[in-house]
């Protein structure tokens, strides 16, 4: 912060050695500081009160939530000891930028035996039923401790802590007929109680792990009551976070996820509730749960291609035309769209029961537009590499202060439709109204070669005109930064023209003007 302050002043210096103190040298001195000062209080803003790290209310996710998962880095062979490892350096590095949660993700409750992660028979149930730690992986949940003391040492690291689960009723409790906790009554007449396979929907298996698990029937007493002690059991152990899986999108199941909800809510216990999978979600289905849940997938497993990244555009446009970013949610906070991990840094391969630990496939041009497109969408962000081996290039990508805070505060986000740039091929204009009057403009280019992409920032003021309107019957003005480049701009009129690499993204921050009102404040300094 200090040393922008020192920029400036040492700019005012040269200047006035070079020009003397002319009304137009003022003039640009005066609207780079404002340039600057702007940088400043976004910076302080988003360490001192940015995305959770300053807590003013109980309600959860009241911006896009941020944080770490495993499924990228490890597939679902994660150790407690690889876990907590990676769990230090988002305390250590990450925290101060909004990233705060650490989720576990994938078969936890799986042994990890070298057979396939399909195979029936491997997860480890508790006399209820309830999925429970591989005791081999996680050597602190034994005797019956679950993931209680891993919970506690995230909390201690000033982080929380997220699971991964799916829908229904674990394969290996229907197999093993386990009783339901707290079921009241019987399933027949003969005064018996609940068990697994009273209330487990034989052929409702989830259609991507079928040897595992199966729908519950939540219209008896039993089905119910198998939920509630789910979930309060993940209440116990100290989640704060759970991604559940198998219920969105293609395997949607509405009325899991109404119930799920609702009983995260009676524990009493401040949780994000995530939904998964993505493949097959729209926005007419995301209406039926965004009240219901704090973020829902909308696209298919996200990865380190280019092929892969592509289809998002389309995606998240379709989710911010809805009006579906930043819903209110019926149990407080507020529900957001969610395109994925960020598939950065050190990885491993989809389902892969090795540690692989190979290089992100997409280069720092298509990083930087990956982590432009989710920040201007605002998805929620969870970084999904190997954080032992964090580098200076992934990090500088994930606590960008400008990016960060486009992605927290930012308003009236839209992919621009109706611009002059819309017959140069392959090219999207994002826009958004940050919280100091300043415009955010993301300039893409999907094709195969560099673009010159003009942009008309009449087009953007009409687009952001119920967030900021300049009002200006004049041409605009703009001083700004080129954030990635970390380039100042100034003298901007009418058109903003960003050269764009093949994949990349030129992402500004501009604070823009009326150009009538900037010559009357020349002519008065004259």
């Amino acid at each position: 912060m200090f040393e922008l302050m020192r920029y400036v002043s040492k700019q005012v210096v040269k200047r006035q050695g070079r020009m003397g103190w002319s009304g137009a040298t003022c003039v640009h001195i005066i609207l780079e500081i404002r340039v600057v000062s702007l940088v400043t209080v976004l910076l302080f803003t988003t360490i001192m009160h940015g995305n959770h790290v300053v807590h003013c209310s109980s309600n959860v996710a009241t911006t896009p939530p941020r944080g770490w998962n495993s499924y990228d880095a490890f597939s679902w062979i994660i150790s407690e000891e690889v876990f907590l490892k990676n769990a230090r350096v988002v305390a250590e590095k990450l925290i101060p930028f909004g990233y705060e949660y650490v989720v576990v993700d994938f078969l936890w409750y799986r042994e990890n035996d070298g057979t396939a992660s399909t195979t029936r028979g491997k997860d480890f149930v508790d006399k209820y039923g309830r999925p429970q730690p591989d005791p081999q992986r996680w050597p602190s949940s034994r005797n019956g401790q679950g993931f209680k003391h891993v919970a506690d040492k995230v909390h201690n690291m000033g982080l929380k802590f997220g699971i991964h689960v799916m829908r229904g009723i674990s394969l290996a409790a229907v197999d093993k007929n386990t009783l339901v906790l707290n079921a009241k009554g019987s399933p027949d007449a003969s005064g018996r109680s609940w068990t697994a396979r009273d209330i487990a929907l034989q052929g409702e298996e989830c259609a991507w792990m079928r040897n595992s698990f199966t729908r519950v029937n939540l219209s008896c007493s039993g089905g119910q009551a198998f939920i509630e002690s789910l979930y309060q059991q993940y209440a116990d152990w100290g989640v704060d976070l759970v991604k559940h899986d198998c219920i969105f999108g293609s395997d949607f199941v509405l009325d899991e996820v109404t119930a799920v909800s609702q009983v995260i809510a009676n524990t009493g216990r401040p949780i994000v509730y995530s939904l998964s999978p993505g493949v097959g979600a729209t926005p007419a289905m995301a209406l039926q749960v965004a009240h219901l849940a704090n973020m829902y997938r909308v696209s298919r497993d996200n990865w380190d291609s280019w092929n892969s990244l592509q289809p998002h555009f389309d995606i998240a446009r379709d989710f911010a035309y809805a009006g579906l970013v930043g819903v209110n949610q019926a149990q407080g906070g507020r529900s957001w769209p969610d395109l994925d991990m960020l598939p950065f840094g050190f990885l491993t391969n989809p389902d892969d029961s090795r540690s692989v630990d190979r290089p992100c496939d997409l280069t720092v041009d298509e990083q930087q537009t990956e982590m432009t497109l989710w920040a201007i969408a605002k998805s929620p962000l969870m970084f999904g590499g190997d954080l032992r081996y964090l580098d200076d290039t992934t990090f500088a990508l994930l606590t960008n202060v400008l990016v960060l805070q486009m992605n927290a505060h930012s308003t009236g986000n839209t992919q621009l439709i109706h611009t002059s740039s819309r017959d140069i091929e392959d090219t999207r204009i994002w826009v958004a109204a940050g919280t100091s009057g300043e415009w955010f403009i993301a300039v893409f280019n999907l094709g195969s070669s560099m673009k010159l992409i003009p942009v008309n920032l009449a087009e953007v003021e009409q687009a952001l005109e119920g967030d900021n309107p300049a009002t200006c019957s004049s041409s605009l003005i703009c001083e700004g930064i080129n954030v990635w480049k970390n380039q100042f701009l100034e003298n901007v009129t009418n058109y903003v023209n960003a050269t764009v690499p093949m994949h990349g993204v030129v992402l500004y921050s501009l604070k823009c003007s009326c150009l009538a009102q900037y010559r009357a404040l020349v002519e008065s300094i004259h």
